[in-house]
């Protein structure tokens, strides 16, 4: 497209006059030349887009230079030309709109991150009339965290299942579970293709052990690298994460996963009002959206705070082991150095900081 072409675009876009006053509607049902319309200017001032793109700045100022000036305008004829409109829906529309603009949270300042969560936070209690607490804090110094799964424990009761989904605003009706227990039969080694997953029986079954597996949060992960939008990635203290509004939903990440880690919302989460955990971090069990891949967090709205993840705390039998590895007091660590421990397909290379082991 010409330079010529783009700004006769731009212009349209934004409303540019044509030298008539327009004939439309302001709330009132009647056609009429609205005094929204300014007249053509008739000096050779520059317009919109010499004033923007002919500035210098860089691509991600420019953008939001154009955006600004497109919610601006927009705002302004919907302000002149409508009397129904409320303040709420109004407030709600720009923060819509700025919340579609934003960039990738990876690449935001702390600032940036802060004024997103605000937004959400607002954008919640105008739609629900709720209050929810939303954090963005990040990667904690010293801090790398590992999990440890004690098999002998293990008696496939599935609490760890129902705390993840209460504490992670899981959907309740498609039994999207970020965990899985599989229960195996004595003797036939780990075998996940002959495993039940869904078992509705009284457990521990005789004969039987059980396993748990999520996302193991690799310190190689095979999922980011073939995220084609970098929407998803390791932090610093080890938790892959997943910014749910930089996520187009394509399910490489999925593919590449060697040991089924992450799940596709097909639908919008359903959770009741009553039941949506109002403790969230952007990174991890806010709400989601229809259409993209979500997955265990290592509950980083509780693990950034020095708490357990929800499975954690939930397990009855203390199968479940979590902590700090470059703490050389933690429990894990003592595991890691004390008991014969293993992890799954360790031939691939993606080094997972999730631990097997037995009594």
């Amino acid at each position: 497209m010409s330079i010529n072409s783009t700004k006769w675009f731009f212009s349209k876009l934004m409303g540019e006059p044509s030298g008539k006053p327009s004939q439309h509607t302001c709330g009132e049902g009647k056609a009429h030349d609205c005094s929204c319309s300014s007249p053509a200017p008739t000096s050779q001032k520059a317009d919109g887009y010499d004033q923007v793109m002919g500035a210098k700045m860089d691509r991600r100022k420019a953008l939001s230079s154009l955006t600004a000036g497109l919610m601006i305008g927009a705002g302004a004829v919907h302000t002149s030309c409508s009397v129904t409109a409320g303040d709420k829906s109004k407030e709600q529309s720009e923060l819509d709109w700025e919340e579609y603009f934003k960039g990738n949270y990876k690449l935001m300042t702390q600032e940036e991150k802060d004024a997103t969560v605000k937004r959400l936070v607002r954008s919640y209690e105008l739609k629900t009339g709720k209050n929810i607490s939303m954090s963005s804090k990040g990667s904690l110094d010293n801090v790398l965290f590992g999990y440890a799964f004690n098999i002998s424990k293990c008696q496939g009761y599935m609490d760890c299942v129902n705390a993840c989904v209460e504490e992670n605003n899981q959907d309740r009706e498609s039994q999207m579970q970020y965990i899985r227990i599989h229960e195996m039969e004595d003797g036939k080694s780990f075998n996940f293709n002959e495993a039940d997953d869904n078992y509705y029986h009284e457990v521990p079954a005789q004969g039987h052990f059980y396993m748990g597996t999520q996302c193991f949060h690799c310190d190689n992960p095979p999922c980011v690298e073939v995220c084609p939008v970098q929407a998803t990635w390791k932090e610093d203290d080890g938790i892959v994460v997943i910014d749910y509004d930089w996520c187009v939903g394509c399910r490489y990440c999925m593919a590449a996963c060697p040991y089924d880690g992450r799940r596709f919302n097909w639908k919008t989460p359903e959770v009741p009002e009553q039941e949506v955990n109002k403790n969230q971090h952007y990174l991890g069990n806010r709400l989601r959206k229809k259409g993209v891949m979500e997955k265990c967090t290592f509950c980083v709205q509780r693990s950034r705070e020095g708490k357990n993840p929800a499975c954690v705390e939930a397990c009855p039998t203390g199968a479940r082991v979590f902590g700090n590895l470059l703490d050389p007091t933690s429990e894990i660590r003592w595991i890691l150095d004390n008991k014969k421990v293993f992890r799954l397909k360790e031939d691939l290379g993606t080094e997972p900081k999730f631990w097997y082991f037995m009594d």
